[in-house]
């Protein structure tokens, strides 16, 4: 390995460029009395991680199945916020994990999954090194490990910041309502006692 490679793993490695596991991570909506599964083929023996968080929507909850290709049930979690389960396939072929909002008549949920396959894919040019690394090139794999950290850690921030603003606006609605009828029956009450005060000075008869 040449005098450039060491430093062009340090520049992807401080870039960004990292290189993760295989899977699927993404955010969904599940509508009421809906049901989405997404598929995933997995060799055997690969050790695969499948984790999920509600954002948003009623309680804050789901049911979640994970299917082997022989639809054997390996993982099952009734009405959860979030979970993490870690496993590792006894056979190859198509795992389908099902996330169900069939229990709920009226609440869309906001749903985050990442399904990792395998372990992480080495830095280039690392996963076939014989000889011992250089200092520069354990500077790299140390940077990648920390950066693939910190991009774990922005997600579930995000995470946490969405669920936090949603209640937040779900709460300041509750108290705009709440302070509108307060305001219509202030008015009404207000109303009411002067039509009532007015009532009883103009039913009494002049005396003569």
């Amino acid at each position: 390995m040449d005098y450039w490679s060491p430093l062009l793993l340090l520049l992807l490695s401080l870039f960004g460029l990292v290189f993760r596991a295989g899977g699927v991570e993404l955010t969904f909506e599940l509508p009421d009395n809906a049901k989405e599964c997404f598929y995933e083929k997995i060799d055997k023996n690969v050790t695969s991680t499948l984790e999920f968080q509600v954002v948003t929507g009623g309680q804050y909850d789901v049911d979640v199945t994970l299917e082997s290709p022989s639809k054997e049930v390996i993982y099952r979690q009734v009405k959860t916020q979030f979970d993490s389960h870690t496993f590792t396939p006894t056979e190859t072929g198509v795992y389908k994990a099902c996330f169900s909002n069939e229990f709920s008549t009226f609440s869309h949920k906001l749903v985050y999954m990442d399904f990792q396959v395998g372990d992480e894919l080495p830095l280039p040019g690392l996963g076939e090194h014989v000889t011992v690394m250089t200092q520069m090139e354990s500077s790299a794999q140390e940077i990648h490990k920390n950066l693939n950290s910190i991009l774990d850690y922005q997600t579930h921030h995000r995470l946490r910041e969405a669920q936090g603003r949603k209640r937040a606006e779900d709460l300041n609605e509750r108290v705009l309502w709440w302070s509108i009828q307060e305001t219509i029956a202030i008015i009404v009450i207000s109303v009411g006692q002067v039509l009532v005060l007015k009532n009883f000075f103009t039913d009494r008869k002049p005396a003569y």
